[in-house]
């Protein structure tokens, strides 16, 4: 049994931030009625397109574990089922602009009254406010969010990140609250109202940049190298380039086979504990007692000598080398992998972090797995669906449609040209 089976979820959401959401929650047992425009369906359907005739993988690796129906909410039969699927089913997830659902005629209000159990999540840029009805994507969300003004380097431009925490990361945001809502639910009986704003997804994603912003105020962050290089503090939380966000100073070093190899460099962390064991890996074991080195506070204001230092060693070693050599001496270090090392990662595909998924149009292709493993509910990762391809099935089954009826809805253009059902 999987923890949400049962659980019956109205997915009206597109593009990135709810269908994370909601394929997460289909990973888990839920089922996922994906409900798409007549024809036209999830706008990534047809974006970044790279095999011609089929969906993309923009789109297919963001709606796994899916049934599609095509639906018509502004055709008079489209508002019957919908408000069907509002009685029928436990979670509304939406991520339309504000006020779209009010102008289809169905507002909190009028959803609470068709079914007063329902949760309604929806996903918005910002929360209540002067931005609340602004457009939101991605890299604006990290930037209204905090996360370009932290990132980068002191001499360069804010830098957005390559992790989509505005997108994705405010789907898993959504998810949690969804599954909080639930929990309530068992025991009040009520729906509510769930709200992931991407500005305070992405702002909760920073918070050791807010605890920086507050730290200011007592005087320069000594474990920025701007500390060391004696470059003065401002009245905001600056760039740290890839200085550790933590109390360890950490920094992205290179390794041997830089000059050809983009990727060949690891993250190599300085903590306290095992400075005796950095001294003598990097041929530099009078660092261990020395005036200036022996202590973490002494050697703040000498970080760039300290990490070249580490980088001169560094780079007589693969990142696999480091890894192989400082492991065992406990000292954090991590490669730099690229999509291409991670793609063909034999233990990511094992525990299904990394999966093989074959498609009707497309053929097999690479996705990302559930994050999240559940001991008692395991995950299999099931292709997206084709556009509409369940429409009759969740009239049938989930609805309870059929015979004249069926054919009256089917017949009314409310849910688009019909296709045979996979399982036919």
């Amino acid at each position: 049994m999987k923890a949400l089976e049962g659980v019956k979820i109205l997915d009206f959401t597109h593009v990135q931030s709810g269908p994370t959401c909601t394929q997460l929650l289909a990973w888990f047992g839920a089922d996922v009625i994906k409900v798409e425009r007549p024809g036209v369906g999830d706008a990534t359907r047809k974006q970044l397109v790279d095999v011609p005739g089929a969906d993309s993988l923009y789109f297919t690796m963001l709606n796994h574990n899916k049934r599609s129906i095509e639906l018509n909410s502004k055709n008079e039969t489209g508002k019957e089922v919908l408000t069907r699927l509002i009685q029928e089913c436990d979670v509304l997830v939406e991520n339309f602009a504000p006020g779209a659902l009010d102008r289809m005629g169905f507002s909190w209000e009028r959803i609470q009254e068709i079914n007063p159990r329902i949760i309604m999540a929806s996903v918005k840029g910002f929360g209540p406010g002067q931005y609340e009805d602004c457009k939101v994507y991605e890299n604006v969300a990290q930037c209204a969010g905090g996360a370009a003004s932290t990132t980068g380097f002191l001499d360069g431009p804010p830098v957005v990140t390559g992790a989509q925490i505005g997108d994705s990361g405010t789907g898993l945001h959504l998810a949690l609250g969804i599954v909080t809502a639930l929990f309530q639910r068992e025991k009040t009986g009520r729906g509510q109202k769930v709200l992931a704003a991407m500005q305070d997804g992405v702002l909760n994603l920073c918070r050791v940049k807010l605890r920086d912003q507050q730290r200011l105020a007592a005087g320069p962050l000594k474990e920025y190298s701007q500390f060391g290089e004696g470059v003065p503090f401002g009245e905001a939380t600056p760039r740290a380039g890839n200085d550790s966000g933590g109390g360890q100073p950490g920094r992205i070093l290179k390794c041997k086979g830089w000059e050809t190899d983009a990727n060949a460099y690891t993250y190599f962390i300085t903590q306290a504990a095992v400075w005796e064991a950095i001294c003598d890996v990097i041929g530099k074991p009078e660092w261990k007692t020395q005036e200036g080195y022996a202590t973490p506070p002494e050697r703040l204001d000498k970080l760039n000598e300290v990490f070249d230092a580490i980088e001169a060693w560094t780079m007589t070693k693969t990142k696999f080398e480091v890894m192989d050599i400082c492991n065992p001496l406990n000292i954090p270090v991590g490669p730099i992998l690229s999509m291409k090392e991670l793609a063909e990662d034999d233990g990511l595909r094992e525990t299904g972090t990394i999966v093989e998924v074959d498609h009707p149009e497309r053929g097999s292709y690479l996705s990302v797995g559930c994050p999240i493993k559940l001991s008692d509910s395991p995950v299999d990762v099931t292709r997206s669906p084709l556009l509409g391809e369940h429409t009759t099935e969740v009239l049938s089954e989930v609805l309870g449609y059929s015979g004249e009826d069926l054919d009256r809805v089917i017949g009314s253009g409310a849910v688009g040209e019909v296709k045979a059902d996979a399982a036919e």
